[in-house]
């Protein structure tokens, strides 16, 4: 096992992991200058924050994926819960706030960390699947008979 495939993941995961739980956290507590938005993001943010709800739990989000991706709970999940965040990161700055290094970052560790955890995110991607048996007996991953 090299190094890297040794180490990649877990380095990529605490990045990534300590990036959202430190911004998710500054919304709430206010600890690092927010620069101001160019006048063309302004529309998408001012409708973010009136909503009332969205910042918020986009934050909590970030927290909780942050926290699982440190403590390395849950690590799919959270990655799961990050993917569309980090797209629309991705978009803002690549479309309304020109920033490209971190946003093209926190893609990269996310595909990466997406990629070694393929395996979790493997019967995701099937075309079809069968629900999972009832609590009658039948194993999990076995579709149940008719009686």
């Amino acid at each position: 096992m090299s190094l890297v495939s040794k180490w990649g993941p877990r380095v990529a995961q605490s990045l990534l992991g300590l990036v959202f739980l430190v911004f998710g956290l500054n919304f709430f507590l206010h600890f690092l200058p927010q620069p101001p938005h160019p006048k063309e993001a302004a529309p998408f943010i001012e409708g973010l924050m009136s909503s009332g709800f969205v910042f918020p739990l986009i934050k909590v989000i970030e927290v909780t994926a942050g926290l699982a991706l440190l403590t390395n709970r849950f690590v799919p999940l959270a990655l799961t819960l990050l993917a569309p965040i980090i797209i629309t990161i991705t978009g803002f700055h690549f479309l309304l706030a020109p920033a490209y290094a971190v946003p093209i970052i926190l893609l990269v560790l996310e595909l990466y960390l997406a990629w070694s955890y393929r395996a979790a995110f493997a019967p995701m991607l099937r075309a079809r699947v069968s629900p999972a048996a009832s609590a009658e007996g039948a194993p999990a991953g076995q579709a149940a008979t008719a009686r």
